[in-house]
């Protein structure tokens, strides 16, 4: 079906990539699909988009919202970042919160899509799909696992990385209680031997609160697996909260720890 002109109209043109299975595209695909000009493209993606056929997470890419996902009024996110980072040409991994959800940790679905990237970036609203993205230096030495999607696969850090990045980033978690108890569960998963490999990846303070934090969520066997690594890496002691007085919080040898909190987790 043509428009008068001879150039597919807009809907045919989105109805063809999802039937090869693509649900992304960007403003020149579009452009170069349609074969009319900048503006009348722009149009074109403006009239779908008010009928809610697709949505447009970031500027100059657009996903298509299969009748599914109408009400979400975008793509899920874990089916749409790969693709994103790809045309961006930036490494990233899903992490924090949405990581653990993929290894059974998370108790309940996180409000925002969480995902590191080598530089920080604005925050994505696509209809009721929220993505946080934070900054990590070394991105491409993070340990990752492929995840299958309807859309494609996506890369999670492994329950060791996701361990370390919940020690470094506590308050975009809901803070330590909620982070030992995310431990207490992801620890089931983590491998022992591959623990220091994912702490040398980060900064040293980061692995002293983990192996603390393991120890409360009752995985010794996998707090000890850290415990030369910090021994060998930590030359002073770093507070378990960074923010809050530590000049009489009790010192932990054992973590080079400065405990200026109480953590209780939820087992």
């Amino acid at each position: 079906m043509k428009s008068n002109s001879g150039h597919l109209i807009a809907k045919d043109y989105i109805e063809r990539l999802a039937s090869r299975g693509s649900y992304h595209f960007t403003s020149a695909d579009a452009r170069g699909g349609l074969k009319v000009s900048a503006p009348a493209t722009k149009l074109a993606l403006n009239r779908l988009s008010h009928q809610g056929l697709i949505a447009s997470p970031a500027r100059g890419f657009y996903v298509i919202v299969p009748p599914e996902y109408r009400s979400l009024g975008c793509l899920p996110a874990e089916q749409f970042i790969p693709a994103l980072m790809a045309q961006k040409n930036q490494p990233y991994y899903a992490g924090l919160l949405s990581a653990a959800q993929y290894f059974g940790a998370a108790h309940q679905r996180p409000q925002e899509f969480q995902v590191f990237l080598e530089r920080n970036r604005r925050p994505i609203k696509c209809g009721k799909i929220r993505v946080a993205f934070f900054a990590r230096k070394r991105i491409n030495d993070i340990p990752v696992r492929r995840f299958n999607t309807p859309r494609g696969e996506i890369l999670v850090s492994t329950p060791e990385a996701t361990a370390i990045d919940l020690a470094g980033y506590p308050n975009r978690v809901g803070g330590l209680d909620q982070v030992a108890t995310i431990l207490s569960e992801l620890a089931e998963q983590c491998d022992p031997s591959l623990m220091p490999a994912a702490a040398d990846t980060a900064p040293v303070p980061w692995a002293q609160r983990l192996g603390y934090l393991l120890e409360l969520a009752g995985a010794a066997d996998i707090a000890d697996s850290l415990r030369n690594y910090v021994e060998q890496s930590a030359r002073e002691y770093t507070p378990l909260v960074p923010s809050r007085p530590a000049k009489d919080a009790e010192r932990l040898p054992s973590w080079k720890l400065l405990v200026n909190a109480q953590v209780e987790p939820d087992l």
